[in-house]
C-alpha cells in the first residue's frame, strides 16, 4: 500500500465496491452526485488518502473518508482497509422500512397493498398534511 498513491475518482468508487461498474460511478460523478471535499468533480478527478468523499444515492447521502488506494477492484471484507464510512446514523435510517413506506414507495414484486397496509399509509399520509 503505497500511502502517496492517487486514483481518478470513478475508478476509486469502483474499486471499493461503492458501484457496481465503473461506467455507473463516471455516469454519477456526471450527474453531480460525487464530491470530494465538497466541491463537485468530473470522474477525472485524483483522491488521495485523507480526501472526505459525499456520494449521493437517493435517499441517502454517503460520506467517506479515503484510507488507501487499492491497485484493483478489492473483495467486500478488504472495503474497510480502504475506506471510512463517516454517513450518519439519520442518513442510514433513510433506509429503513418505514421511512420508504412513509415515501410511498413499494418493493418491486410485492404487488398490490392489503386492506391494512393500505388504511395504514392512507394514515400516515393524512397526518402528514
Amino acid at each position: 500500500m503505497d500511502n502517496e498513491s492517487v486514483a481518478r475518482v470513478d475508478k476509486w468508487l469502483w474499486t471499493v465496491r461503492i458501484f457496481k461498474t465503473r461506467s455507473i460511478a463516471t455516469e454519477e460523478c456526471k450527474k453531480g452526485r460525487v464530491k470530494v471535499n465538497d466541491a463537485e468533480v468530473k470522474p477525472s478527478k485524483e483522491v488521495k488518502p485523507g480526501d472526505a468523499i459525499t456520494v449521493r444515492k437517493p435517499p441517502v447521502v454517503y460520506s467517506y473518508i479515503v484510507k488507501d488506494i487499492p491497485k484493483s477492484r478489492v473483495g467486500a471484507k478488504l472495503v474497510p482497509d480502504y475506506l471510512d464510512n463517516t454517513t450518519p446514523a439519520d442518513e442510514l435510517a433513510k433506509l429503513d422500512h418505514g421511512f420508504l413506506a412513509f415515501q410511498g414507495t413499494r418493493a418491486r414484486g410485492t404487488g398490490r397493498p392489503t386492506k391494512k397496509e393500505r388504511r395504514n399509509l392512507d394514515n400516515i399520509r393524512g397526518s402528514i398534511d
